[in-house]
């Protein structure tokens, strides 16, 4: 029975996985049409059509539209390479994160510690932007936040796969999705501000 009970939780922990990855998929592929239309065409009718949405999914969509229009202010060879940056370090940390007996589910309170910085470094760039730009510090703050939503894109593959420490439920598809597409847009912002360049 306890050979029954453990094979059926692994299937059901894997069509878990396959929901969460074939629904972040699709945000994906809409995320990146946006993209496109906003870099090439440098409209804000899709602007418009998504704050018009109804029900749950307007939280999906302003997420969409925020990375979009933040990328239509780079040129479009930066924001095709950040595509494909962001890209390969997500399959690579999702294979990574498959392989390794490391646990991230058990580094809550690094990655705690980790945002406290990137708060208080962003107070501080506040404070100092005003006086002038310092374009170093900039840098290292984006360098900061790409590391450390590449750390929470592992901790939630982590909390999906299931067999570390934490875990997440098999009926929290959505907020899986979610959480994993939040990480992977914030990683993607991230590099855009270290190597974007800005529209000429």
């Amino acid at each position: 029975m306890q050979a029954q009970f453990y094979w059926d939780d692994k299937a059901v922990r894997q069509i878990f996985i396959r929901k969460v990855y074939a629904i972040l998929m699709t945000q994906l592929f809409v995320t990146v049409g946006i993209v496109a239309l906003f870099t090439f065409c440098m409209t804000f009718f899709a602007t418009y059509i998504a704050l018009s949405c109804c029900g749950d999914l307007r939280w999906h969509v302003f997420i969409t539209v925020f990375a979009s229009s933040s990328a239509s202010f780079y040129n479009t060879k930066s924001v095709l390479l950040c595509l494909g940056i962001t890209a390969l370090v997500c399959l690579s940390v999702t294979i990574f994160s498959f392989q390794t007996k490391i646990d991230f589910t058990s580094c809550q309170g690094v990655l705690f510690v980790l945002c406290v910085v990137m708060l208080l470094c962003a107070i501080t760039l506040s404070i100092v932007v005003p006086f002038g730009y310092v374009p170093w510090l900039h840098a290292i703050y984006a360098v900061m936040g790409a590391i450390l939503f590449t750390l929470f894109l592992a901790f939630d593959t982590q909390l999906l796969i299931g067999n570390k420490r934490y875990t997440m439920s098999p009926e929290e598809y959505i907020f899986a999705t979610l959480n994993i597409y939040l990480d992977i847009v914030y990683l993607f912002s991230f590099l855009l501000q270290i190597m974007g360049g800005g529209r000429e």
